[in-house]
């Protein structure tokens, strides 16, 4: 039987989501957790790699197993929780099709990036401390701009293997409160680094210190070295992860 299972994790004391030969990941800790509770030898795949420091609101991975009555299991997913550690938590599990991938099957993923404004001991680790203030409206000018265009070379990592730097944007924006700066975006798929890439970028026209239309500039440039600094990790949430109905069998 294959199964989704969905959680959430503060990546603060991971190494990211993929499993490191000398560092403990969500995919390593929720393989061991599943193995001890079903009996079995578990490989989990996820849904995509986090770096070591992100978090995820939202996040899905897919596991087989001989069991056949985990689909929204309660008592199970119970126990699953008893033995994780209070930074993950597994909160649904259903059964969905042989062929099903958590991260092939998906349709589009969401992510957030936090700036906390205002100093604060409980958001050290899941934001990005910045006082100074920023203009919003440009900042959503910049928005507006980089859902024209399919290639967003200019914000992958360096180096990076990926085939192809087109995604399909369909939701960015900035949101403001006395306490939170956010950015909101989903797409169809991301390249590495590349949501990071983007609001280091747009914090810097929100700073002034590049206008609108010099990121129009750096988005058409496909240069990773013409845009700005990658925004720390630790501000980055993976918020949904949305899939097409058919594939859940339960």
């Amino acid at each position: 039987m294959r199964y989704f299972i969905f959680l959430s994790y503060r990546g603060t004391n991971f190494h990211g989501w993929q499993r490191q030969p000398a560092s403990m990941s969500v995919q390593q800790l929720l393989e061991e957790t599943l193995a001890i509770k079903l009996g079995e030898a578990v490989t989990v795949t996820g849904a995509g790699r986090t770096d070591a420091g992100v978090h995820a609101m939202r996040y899905c991975a897919h596991f087989d197993t001989l069991r056949d009555d985990l689909a929204g299991n309660n008592d199970f997913i119970r126990s699953l929780n008893g033995l994780l550690p209070s930074d993950v938590a597994v909160e649904e599990i259903r059964r969905v099709q042989p062929d099903a991938s958590a991260r092939y099957s998906a349709i589009s993923r969401t992510y957030i990036y936090r700036i906390v404004r205002r100093k604060n001991p409980f958001h050290t680790e899941t934001g990005w401390f910045m006082p100074v203030s920023a203009d919003v409206d440009q900042m959503n000018m910049a928005c507006k701009i980089l859902m024209e265009y399919t290639d967003f070379a200019s914000f992958q990592k360096s180096n990076s293997s990926a085939k192809t730097t087109t995604c399909r944007i369909m939701e960015a924006g900035w949101s403001q409160t006395d306490d939170f700066l956010e950015f909101r975006i989903t797409a169809d798929r991301f390249l590495r680094n590349m949501v990071r890439a983007i609001t280091g970028t747009m914090i810097d026209v929100g700073r002034g210190k590049i206008s609108p239309g010099q990121f129009r500039d750096i988005v058409e440039a496909r240069d990773r070295t013409r845009s700005g600094q990658s925004a720390p990790a630790k501000g980055l949430f993976l918020a949904a992860i949305n899939y097409p109905s058919e594939i859940f069998t339960d």
